[in-house]
């Protein structure tokens, strides 16, 4: 008994996205252009269940590149209709489309000039009439077997308001490296993360020149830290690399290692990434070429900066 429930439940729900498919057509194009058009914010109001989609709604258009916010409609006719300015958008959402709270603010919305875009199932309620545009979710029974808890109404809700928030953001040509720029705590910012952002530069950069002494060179590798030296002419060029398995197998084959300069050590040239490469292509090179650092150059050879594995695990791309 409670499996068949349950998957009643699911069945329920999954048809009701899939009715959506056909019901989405001219309005759902015009509230598209809506949005697009609007100068300020795009502001969703609901009660209850359906006031909780609205709150996720608004936070995936701003994700997304639309700015928007959540009123709640009773807080509203109490003071919050200082929220919504004339420029604003209003997305009011009630399966219903009688909910009265929400009715209740359609006065103060249409004498300051606000559109709105009602969501509901019923395109003969007081609300679809009273908006601009109406999205019919076509939900005319709940998946709860009384058919009064908001279920399937509020599924097919979200999936319709999430639809216009992706058919939005595609319009607007917005991009992984946007999204990316909004999150820059999360995990999909860090993919997105350049070189740039995290290669070591100016004074940073171990640098020596050719005829540099060796224990000048091991001076300069151990005071920045990154375990190699870069090999630089006079005009900042990359020549070569050293690093601290060149040293090794210096000291194995040279008694006296310290008698040479840095041009009779180094191995020419050194692995080098672009500034504006993402930071996921370094970490790539790296494990590939089995090494702890990358040159940072320009289309000349002049080293702009260096990055080290180390900068990677700080960051968390592991």
């Amino acid at each position: 008994m409670t499996l068949e429930v349950a998957r009643q439940v699911l069945r329920a729900e999954a048809d009701a996205i899939r009715k959506l498919v056909d019901l989405v057509g001219d309005d759902f194009l015009a509230a598209v252009e809506e949005v697009l058009a609007c100068h300020g914010r795009v502001v969703w109001t609901g009660m209850g269940k359906s006031g909780i989609v609205c709150r996720k709604l608004a936070a995936t258009m701003r994700s997304t590149g639309t700015p928007a916010l959540f009123l709640h409609p009773a807080e509203a006719i109490h003071g919050d209709l200082g929220m919504v300015q004339p420029d604003d958008l209003v997305i009011a959402m009630s399966n219903s489309g009688t909910t009265e709270e929400i009715l209740h603010l359609l006065e103060y919305l249409k004498r300051q000039g606000s559109r709105l875009i009602a969501i509901t199932s019923h395109p003969g309620s007081p609300l679809a009439r009273a908006a601009d545009i109406h999205l019919d979710v076509g939900v005319r029974k709940e998946a709860c077997p009384f058919n009064l808890a908001p279920t399937a109404s509020t599924t097919a809700s979200l999936a319709l308001g999430d639809a216009l928030c992706m058919a939005i953001s595609t319009r607007k040509g917005f991009r992984e490296e946007d999204f990316a720029r909004l999150h820059p705590g999360g995990k999909l910012g860090k993919r997105f993360l350049r070189v740039a952002d995290l290669m070591h530069t100016g004074d940073a950069i171990p640098r020596v020149d050719v005829d540099t002494a060796m224990k000048d060179v091991i001076y300069e590798m151990s005071r920045k830290g990154l375990g190699m030296a870069t090999v630089q002419d006079g005009e900042g060029r990359l020549l070569g690399v050293i690093t601290d398995g060149d040293l090794r197998r210096l000291m194995e084959r040279d008694p006296t290692p310290l008698v040479h300069v840095a041009t009779e050590v180094m191995h020419p040239g050194g692995v080098g990434i672009a500034r504006d490469e993402l930071a996921t292509a370094a970490l790539r090179i790296l494990e590939e070429r089995r090494i702890t650092s990358l040159m940072v150059t320009t289309a000349d050879g002049v080293v702009e900066g260096v990055l080290h594995l180390h900068d990677l695990w700080g960051v968390g791309l592991f």
